[in-house]
């Protein structure tokens, strides 16, 4: 061992490899620790990066759809899974096969097993032939083994019709019907593929509105179109049993007065949330704390209540989501290194997805409302965008969270077609400081969805060039 700093990295998903990579590239001496062969964890491997290169050839299907409305004709669209799956895999290859490179490229030691700790001082790592374990020492490690789908007691069907979204992402029944069970964004992202390719999707979701959480407004968006393309939604409603048998999967459905009746799917999507991957061997010996849920707590460095050892990404808690793993992972390694860091950010986006899709960052409506904080909104329609005529994509919405006495901005909330790349404005927007009136002065491209940002700006002062609202302006 040399004089640099010895750190640990136990996950190589999101989180990890960026902890892992940053810190090499301060100088220290890195081992990364991961189960699997390939680098890039659950997200690369079976879940955001597949799921997206899926959703991209729905959203093709779909455009082709809608061409004919303008004057466009295609004919009749072929799929051929097998390639679909084929092109979806080349995708994960090419990026795991990146991350090597940069590994080497880093003089990152990876090593494929389980991580247990010995001590606070000491990780053991197995081989997956069963070997015996190398005792690997450390300065310091940090912890980011993710998280994985849960299987209530109810939905745990042995049988391989029953899939979580790992399952769903092999493409392995594309025809007959589905049942997704759960209306949050995983439900919903591959509900939308499956129905893409042609299968009959009946989505479940136990509370009165998809996606849980997030603000009616923009949900509205994105409901009207699954109306559309899915088989049913059926609100207040929850999967009491599932008996698979001979001709599917029959499922009892339950609704909000009890009543019950039972359907017969080809294949089930069980999609009602993620665990934190916290029971590593001999975390119990260490000073490490968890919550009620299973997360690990940390502070605004990510480090655990054993000083030596850190946490970030899914298992350090929500949002369980990759990017948030990218800065967690920053802030640890130069806390690490002895630089002044800390995760607290303003706004961390989140996206679904979905076509359209769904976006916000900061506070929302449903945050506000939920403190009791008052906030002012406004809110563009995408139906005054020449973009979003242009694009035949009228349905969407941009909308401002705003301090009813500072004007300064809060939360930005969007649905509509692209909507995952436009937040981006809102999060630097938020992150800095900035005012409604900085928004709107800000020179924004014509014609493009951007504008919808400042036009939203616009009509919190009362006025719109593209939108007529009785009343004076402020």
């Amino acid at each position: 061992m040399s004089d640099a700093t010895r750190l640990v990295v136990i996950g190589a998903g999101p989180g990890g490899y960026t902890a892992a990579f940053h810190a090499a590239d301060l100088g220290m001496q890195v081992t990364l620790v991961d189960a699997s062969p390939r680098l890039g964890g659950v997200c690369l491997q079976r879940g955001c990066i597949p799921s997206k290169a899926l959703l991209h050839a729905a959203g093709v299907l779909g455009d082709a759809r809608r061409a004919a409305r303008w004057g466009v004709t295609f004919g009749t669209p072929e799929i051929d899974v097998d390639r679909l799956r084929g092109w979806k895999d080349e995708v994960v290859a090419a990026l795991t096969g990146g991350l090597a490179r940069l590994a080497r490229q880093r003089s990152v030691t990876c090593l494929q097993g389980r991580a247990a700790f010995a001590d606070a001082r000491t990780v053991t790592v197995t081989p997956p032939d069963g070997g015996a374990p190398l005792a690997v020492p450390f300065d310091y490690a940090v912890l980011a083994t993710g998280s994985r789908p849960v299987r209530p007691a109810a939905l745990a069907a042995d049988d391989p019709r029953v899939v979580d979204s790992t399952g769903a992402l092999e493409l392995g029944r594309t025809a007959g019907s589905l049942l997704v069970v759960g209306g949050g964004y995983i439900g919903l992202e591959l509900g939308t593929v499956y129905a893409a390719l042609g299968c009959k999707v009946t989505v479940v979701e136990m509370t009165g509105g998809l996606l849980p959480g997030v603000d009616a407004d923009l949900v509205r968006v994105v409901a009207r179109q699954m109306d559309r393309e899915l088989d049913a939604v059926r609100l207040e409603t929850r999967v009491a049993a599932l008996r698979p048998g001979p001709d599917g999967v029959e499922a009892l459905l339950e609704g909000a007065d009890g009543a019950t009746d039972a359907r017969v799917f080809d294949q089930v999507l069980v999609a009602v949330g993620r665990a934190p991957n916290s029971e590593i061997g001999g975390l119990d010996g260490t000073a490490v704390e968890l919550d009620a849920r299973g997360f690990v707590k940390v502070d605004a460095h990510r480090r655990t209540a054993e000083p030596s050892i850190f946490a970030i990404g899914d298992v350090a808690g929500e949002p369980l989501l990759a990017h948030k793993a990218f800065h967690e992972a920053r802030a640890a390694v130069e806390t690490i290194a002895g630089r002044p860091a800390a995760y607290e950010p303003l706004a961390v986006p989140a996206v679904v997805f979905t076509d359209p899709e769904v976006a916000w960052c900061g506070l929302t409506e449903t945050q506000a409302a939920a403190e009791g904080r008052a906030v002012k909104v406004s809110r563009f329609p995408w139906g005054a965008s020449g973009r979003a005529l242009t694009l035949d994509r009228p349905e969407g919405v941009t909308k401002l969270v705003v301090d009813p006495e500072s004007e300064q901005l809060l939360g930005v909330g969007m649905a509509g077609a692209g909507a995952g790349e436009l937040i981006a404005e809102g999060v630097l927007a938020v992150e800095m400081g900035a005012t409604v009136a900085d928004l709107r002065l800000s020179v924004h491209p014509h014609p493009t969805l951007s504008e919808t940002v400042a036009e939203a700006a616009d009509l919190f002062f009362g006025e719109s060039t593209h939108l007529y609202r009785a009343g004076r302006p402020r």
